[in-house]
């Protein structure tokens, strides 16, 4: 769907802490949220440890339902750490980083926190845009549910090998990229040799559901695939908020980027004028079944924009 107009999100912010300024004391780094990650990176290590010597009908359940929960926590404060809303440093922010990242076994936050903040500049920008699938990739899911649900399920390795490829105006290996590799591969390794390769089993799978087939997943089809003419970013509201850091308050983080998790559900309740008239989602897994089984959801319900300048510095 293509458009001409800017993003709505920028616009739309300064209207809101122009009717309620009080909203500006919501800003502000969080370091509670580093607890939480050593607390929900313990908790995943600890339970890889307990579940490698079990069979695969124990501990795949346990990964589905727990580790991928947990996992996908992890990656909404790495979430955090991008918008530096855990640290008021940035060094600080990319070390929580990389410690949410060690049960994630895949060394990608730095690459994350790196095209998410292209995200929030180039909103529906392909050429900078690592959230929007590529022409190539929208055409080989199509409109079949089948595809849909492989789409999904291996949406881990879609967009860590698919989407940098096509963003050729942005280097992926860079300094941060190399540390995340570096830190990560000791931290495997360490973990084998301490306890062998059977919690790899458990982790790798927490991973790729985390970010897949899941009712979590769904979040990737919430947040900007289009459901109402006109609107391009739409909220969760639903009770999975509860274990994922309000990351379903979307409208709400793209309008307000400096305001961290714990206070999203406040900027909807004091500018409820902004919000209540816009589409929202009260259900990740009812979304899910809807996406698959939808003929006209495909991977090109997106709002795209021309490019409107390259990225000016690192992010």
């Amino acid at each position: 769907m293509q458009v001409d107009y800017a993003e709505p999100h920028l616009a739309r912010g300064r209207r809101i802490l122009a009717a309620h300024p009080e909203l500006r004391a919501l800003a502000g780094p969080r370091a509670l949220s580093a607890v939480w990650i050593v607390v929900l990176v313990s908790a995943q290590i600890a339970m890889a440890v307990a579940l490698g010597p079990q069979s695969w009908h124990i501990w795949l359940p346990v990964a589905y339902i727990i580790g991928a929960t947990i996992d996908h926590a992890l990656w909404v404060l790495i979430h955090e750490c991008a918008h530096n809303l855990i640290f008021g440093a940035r060094l600080g922010n990319r070390a929580a980083a990389l410690t949410a990242n060690l049960p994630l076994v895949f060394p990608a936050a730095m690459s994350f926190c790196k095209y998410h903040l292209l995200h929030h500049r180039h909103l529906g920008e392909i050429e900078l845009d690592a959230d929007l699938a590529g022409p190539v990739e929208a055409r080989m899911v199509g409109r079949s549910s089948i595809l849909k649900t492989v789409w999904l399920a291996a949406f881990v390795l879609v967009v860590g090998t698919l989407r940098p490829r096509r963003l050729t105006r942005v280097p992926f290996v860079d300094r941060w990229t190399t540390i995340n590799l570096l830190v990560q591969a000791a931290a495997v390794v360490a973990l084998v040799w301490w306890f062998g390769w059977a919690p790899l089993k458990y982790l790798v799978a927490s991973s790729i559901l985390a970010i897949g087939f899941h009712p979590l997943g769904a979040r990737w089809i919430q947040e900007h695939y289009v459901f109402a003419p006109g609107q391009e970013t739409y909220s969760y509201y639903g009770p999975l908020n509860r274990v994922s850091f309000n990351v379903g308050y979307h409208n709400e983080h793209h309008d307000l980027v400096t305001v961290p998790w714990s206070n999203l559900p406040r900027v909807r309740a004091g500018a409820p004028e902004f919000y209540d008239t816009l589409r929202s989602h009260g259900s990740w897994t009812g979304l899910l079944v809807a996406f698959l089984r939808d003929r006209d959801m495909t991977l090109f319900s997106r709002i795209i924009r021309p490019l409107r300048g390259e990225p000016t510095r690192e992010p």
